[in-house]
């Protein structure tokens, strides 16, 4: 119960003292962050991938249409920030990071479960378009294109239910809000990435009958500049 206590008592504190991100009528943190060409930082998040199938001959629920199910699962994402400001609303960002995810691939019609494991080399190039600062808030959206590099991938494996290419292809489109503290800025954002290669590699599996399969994914990324 004490632990509790103190526990309650420190985020009120913080919360408190950092109150002046929400108030017309504090201080401003960080004035001139945003005027510096270059700047840096790290991010942490969270993520949820999936699969979209497109069948070359689709009937739901029997074996010759092979519908397919995916079980998500959260994985973790971690990541290096570079960024370069363009003009006073336009940054472009360079987003290094890795990401961890499993899915599970299970057909309806056989209830055959295949477990997909997925370790990404995340590389995003992304424009981020920023509100104008309203005190210590600035909102913005965020979009590009990334390439990711499967380091789990089964590619060259014969034997695998479900192989997938070791290099895929996506667009992101995100939106966030940068919250300026005293010394860094801190800025929440969630994005979605959306597959545009075919990431299925052919072969004599329960997966013939799909033409095309696409990662989707979604992000819930911390950032610290």
């Amino acid at each position: 119960m004490k632990k509790f206590i103190l526990i309650t008592g420190f985020l009120f504190c913080y919360f408190q003292g950092n109150a002046q991100l929400f108030s017309g009528d504090r201080m401003i943190n960080n004035p001139n962050f945003d005027q510096k060409r270059w700047s840096y930082g790290y991010y942490l998040g969270f993520n949820m991938y999936d699969l979209d199938f497109d069948y070359k001959n689709y009937q739901p629920n029997s074996p010759s249409g092979n519908d397919l199910i995916i079980e998500t699962s959260i994985g973790f994402n971690v990541g290096l920030i570079g960024n370069l400001k363009l003009n006073n609303n336009l940054d472009l960002r360079l987003e290094p990071g890795v990401s961890f995810n499993n899915r599970l691939l299970r057909a309806t019609y056989t209830q055959e479960i295949d477990q997909i494991n997925s370790t990404y080399v995340h590389l995003p190039l992304l424009l981020k378009f920023s509100a104008n600062r309203f005190n210590n808030l600035r909102p913005f959206v965020v979009g590009g294109v990334s390439t990711s590099i499967n380091l789990s991938s089964n590619e060259n494996n014969p034997e695998a239910i479900t192989r997938i290419k070791t290099n895929t292809y996506n667009y992101e489109v995100g939106v966030g809000i940068d919250l300026y503290f005293y010394y860094f800025k801190f800025s929440p954002s969630l994005r979605g990435v959306f597959g545009m290669n075919n990431e299925l590699v052919e072969g004599p599996t329960d997966l013939e009958n799909v033409k095309n399969m696409t990662s989707r994914g979604v992000f819930l990324n911390f950032t610290f500049q």
